[in-house]
């Protein structure tokens, strides 16, 4: 079961779509968010969720003080269970006025390059197979979307090779969760 951890949805379920999708656990969701609320970069902040399969990650920023989040998915069936599950979390008795929570059905590079908009904070989940060098192109793009003072969260597998940073990304911090590392990089 997937579910929203904390803030104003906390403990809302959320829908998973069918197939290969690999939900964020909870412990490396729970450690993710402490690691942005140390920060202090939900409060306002806008988001971008890319590979958002259920769109876990971009909701619980939502729910913990993000003002917006545009979740991205190429699988029909994770845009329909984004689409439910932030249907779900703007119907929140305690959702703020003017939530923002758009869905995308198109591949993350596809996104970006058509996209204008700039993001505080960006997550990638990609599926564990997808490719270094796809992910580093995706890094590439993101690098243009996201605002100065921004940061970047990457999963990947602990047994993935290492992303190239884009220039003018630096890396600040790399946790492991069990099988996934989460990577921290920011606008250098």
């Amino acid at each position: 079961m997937t579910r929203i951890i904390s803030g104003f949805a906390g403990s809302l379920r959320l829908a998973v779509p069918n197939g290969a999708t690999r939900p964020t656990s909870d412990r490396t969701r729970e450690g993710i968010f402490s690691a942005l609320d140390a920060r202090g970069v939900l409060d306002g902040a806008r988001v971008l969720d890319l590979y958002a399969g259920s769109g876990a990650l971009g909701l619980e920023a939502v729910s913990r003080g993000a003002v917006s989040a545009q979740l991205v998915d190429s699988s029909a069936s994770a845009a329909s269970a984004c689409k439910r599950n932030a249907a779900t979390v703007s119907a929140s008795p305690r959702a703020p006025r003017g939530l923002q929570l758009l869905v995308t059905r198109q591949t993350t590079d596809a996104f970006l390059s058509t996209d204008t908009a700039t993001y505080d904070l960006v997550f990638l989940d990609p599926p564990y197979d997808v490719a270094t060098e796809e992910i580093d192109r995706t890094l590439q793009l993101v690098a243009e979307r996201i605002a100065p003072d921004g940061l970047i969260v990457l999963e990947r597998s602990t047994r993935s090779a290492d992303p190239r940073w884009p220039d003018g990304i630096e890396l600040n911090r790399a946790r492991d969760y069990g099988e996934t590392r989460v990577f921290y990089a920011q606008p250098a």
